[in-house]
C-alpha cells in the first residue's frame, strides 16, 4: 500500500506546500490536484517564480526525501488544532483531527492516506511552474521508487 502513486503524490504535495511556506511564505495550496502521473498546486502568490527559485524549491523537497523522515499521524482535539493549524479544509462536525508530521519538515491536519517514510517517495521533479491572476501553479512529478 505505501508504493500506490496516489499516496506518493499525496505525501510529496504536503512536502512542497512546506517547502513553499519557507521559502515564499504563502502558506499551503489553496487547490491541488492529485494524479499518479501528474499533480499540480496552486497558492495564491503576488507573482510567479523563476527557474532559479523552482529549482531552489525541488532542492528542499528531494533534500527532505532524501533524509529518510519518518510520517507518523496523532490524533489532537479539533479545539487544539484550530490554535494551530488551518483547519477550513476539514469537516466541521469533526471533534478530533489527524496530524500528519513528516519528520521535522511538515505538519498539518489531513485526513488522506500517506507513505511511512519520505523514501517512499521517489525523486520529486517540478515540470513547469506558471502565474496567471494571482495564482501560482506547479505542475510535478515523481521518480520510480
Amino acid at each position: 500500500m505505501g508504493k500506490d502513486p496516489l499516496i506518493r503524490m499525496h505525501t510529496a504535495e504536503h512536502m512542497l506546500n512546506s517547502a513553499m511556506d519557507r521559502k515564499f511564505k504563502c502558506g499551503r495550496c489553496f487547490s491541488a490536484h492529485i494524479n499518479k502521473k501528474k499533480s499540480k498546486c496552486d497558492y495564491k502568490y503576488k507573482r510567479g517564480m523563476t527557474d532559479e527559485e523552482a529549482a531552489e524549491i525541488e532542492m528542499t523537497v528531494n533534500a527532505a526525501i532524501s533524509a529518510n523522515l519518518p510520517i507518523t499521524d496523532d490524533l489532537m482535539l479539533t479545539e487544539e488544532a484550530e490554535e494551530l493549524f488551518n483547519l477550513e479544509k476539514l469537516p466541521e462536525d469533526a471533534e478530533t483531527v489527524k496530524i500528519i508530521q513528516i519528520g521535522d519538515f511538515d505538519t498539518c491536519p489531513c485526513i488522506g492516506e500517506h507513505v511511512e517514510n519520505t523514501s517512499e517517495i521517489g525523486e520529486f521533479k517540478i515540470a513547469s511552474h506558471s502565474f496567471d491572476d494571482g495564482i501560482l501553479r506547479i505542475r510535478y512529478k515523481l521518480g520510480a521508487v
